[in-house]
């Protein structure tokens, strides 16, 4: 019994520490010793193999718990208005500065703040353009409830319609994006710099000339991404992911929902 106690806490200590560092292996690795130590853990309890297959795999439909209590309660404008919007304080997002200027040392020049407010859902994108390359770099900060999030995004429009984005977006992704974009997904420890390398080299890798980049001035560059928003409802409601409410709003069906836990186990793999 004490050798099955050690065991299963010398596995669950170590699962966190290697959760702990950011690259893909020790990552992988954390995710597979927490399920094993669930594992173990029930079966030196119970001696039951099928009781502590049970425990590991039940980590799995963990996320439920949130897309049952908050995400099925949750509404979102279908039309998605960009304003004006101060930054965020320091307490809350105490790095904007700090990234600000790493963006502006690569050559791109701060456009404007903007974002939209919705109940307790809150969104401010920090937008940046390089004249040079035609590149549109943002900042990206969520705030819901108790969560918040940051990411960066550089995205290329070309003339045909088509977005060429590179991002770090932590989490899985909530919608499906439409058709014209082409993610580029890199991890969120990496700094603006790598981000920015990473972009070329994906534009490079796809024989995207920057002469077929559309030139954007400020008014373009936000009436692009409402469009964008705009577009992503519509494609999500087409696609069955949310659905229209009597009140005008959408919110996520049960295929939706399906679809964010599916997410998830996606992410669990590729992490």
């Amino acid at each position: 019994m004490l050798f099955g106690l050690f065991l299963t806490l010398g596995i669950a200590v170590l699962s966190v520490a290697l959760r702990s560092y950011q690259s893909s292996f020790s990552q992988k690795s954390g995710a597979l010793g927490i399920l094993t130590s669930s594992y173990l853990a029930i079966y030196f309890i119970t001696g039951s193999h099928i009781l502590g297959a049970v425990a590991a795999v039940s980590w799995l439909f963990l996320p439920w718990l949130e897309i049952l209590t908050r995400i099925r309660t949750l509404r979102l404008p279908r039309e998605k208005r960009l304003r004006p919007k101060s930054p965020p304080s320091s307490d809350i997002f105490p790095t904007l500065n700090e990234i600000t200027r790493e963006i502006e040392s690569e050559g791109f020049v701060h456009v404007n703040d903007a974002g939209w407010d919705w109940e307790d859902y809150r969104q401010f994108f920090r937008l940046f353009y390089k004249d040079d390359d035609r590149a549109q770099a943002t900042i990206c900060l969520n705030e819901q409830h108790d969560l918040s999030f940051y990411y960066l995004r550089i995205s290329s429009r070309a003339e045909g319609g088509t977005i060429w984005t590179t991002w770090n977006y932590p989490l899985s992704y909530g919608l499906k994006l439409t058709p014209q974009f082409r993610i580029n997904r890199q991890r969120p420890d990496q700094s603006f710099w790598q981000l920015y390398q990473s972009h070329r080299e994906f534009l490079r890798r796809n024989r995207v000339d920057v002469g077929t980049i559309d030139v954007l001035d400020e008014e373009r560059i936000q009436t692009e991404m409402e469009n964008d928003l705009r577009d992503q409802i519509a494609h999500n409601i087409d696609k069955g992911v949310l659905k229209q409410t009597a009140a005008g709003d959408v919110k996520y069906s049960w295929r939706g929902m399906i679809y964010l836990w599916c997410q998830f186990l996606l992410d669990l793999v590729r992490l």
